[in-house]
């Protein structure tokens, strides 16, 4: 058995494998500020198998060292926790490479993994990411944005009046109340600055490519964007589970 752990700004996800199978999942409120013991608590209640190894891809390193002290702790098995300098099987053109965030390098080797090369990879959560590879398998880079709730909160947080809205798509772009006018700009905008992005990465790459998506809307984006989207909900650890045999 393998436990597959993704640390996200917003939320954890634990996953576990029987060989390539993924058997269960669940997820919790990324656990700033607590303690390795409150977290082997989590894990003590919430998984009775028998761990042969664990592995986690984070993209909070605060985090790091106490995750895995307490899956260590717990489970007596080594964690490994996923960098930026292992072998993900592409050639990676980012700089610094430290700089390239984990979540999003296990993301593209897991789609090339299952699809190949050339792709364009997006996550949609706190922040929006599309990375492409070509079809050398060199991951040239892409771009990062707001993810829809973080522009829900902002316009909130920044403004005397705007309230934070749910994430629906509308019935229809033009709207004539203040939370139908803000869903509208920010839920059909997106969808928008995601197909004008992929336009233009699309342009630069060349080809046409397989586009995988993953994140928390990306179900949403994908049934209103002009584009056909693959989606895999489980992309990140589906890579960690590839990973962690290599």
């Amino acid at each position: 058995m393998l436990l597959a752990v993704d640390i996200g700004n917003t939320n954890t996800k634990f996953a576990v494998f029987d060989g390539d199978d993924l058997i269960y999942r669940t997820s919790i409120p990324t656990p700033r500020g607590q303690a390795a013991d409150d977290i082997a608590n989590f894990l003590t209640v919430n998984f009775d198998q028998k761990f042969k190894s664990a592995i986690v891809c984070s993209v909070v390193p605060e985090l790091n060292q106490t995750v895995s002290s307490a899956i260590g702790s717990t489970f007596e098995v080594d964690c490994r926790i996923v960098t930026n300098s292992d072998d993900f099987g592409i050639e990676i053109r980012y700089e610094p490479l430290e700089d390239a965030g984990t979540d999003r390098l296990v993301n593209v080797f897991s789609a090339v993994e299952k699809y190949g090369a050339p792709v364009i990879v997006c996550s949609f959560g706190t922040a929006t990411t599309i990375d492409a590879v070509d079809g050398e398998r060199v991951l040239l880079g892409g771009v990062i944005a707001p993810g829809l709730h973080t522009l829900s909160k902002a316009l909130h947080l920044t403004t005397s009046r705007l309230p934070e809205v749910s994430i629906e798509f509308p019935d229809r772009t033009i709207q004539n109340t203040t939370v139908e006018c803000l869903r509208s700009g920010i839920v059909i905008g997106y969808v928008e600055m995601v197909d004008g992005l992929i336009h233009r990465i699309s342009s630069e790459l060349g080809v046409d490519s397989k586009l995988v998506v993953t994140g928390g809307n990306a179900s949403l984006v994908a049934e209103h964007s002009a584009y056909k989207m693959t989606v895999e909900t489980d992309l990140l650890v589906d890579g960690l589970a590839n990973l962690s045999i290599r």
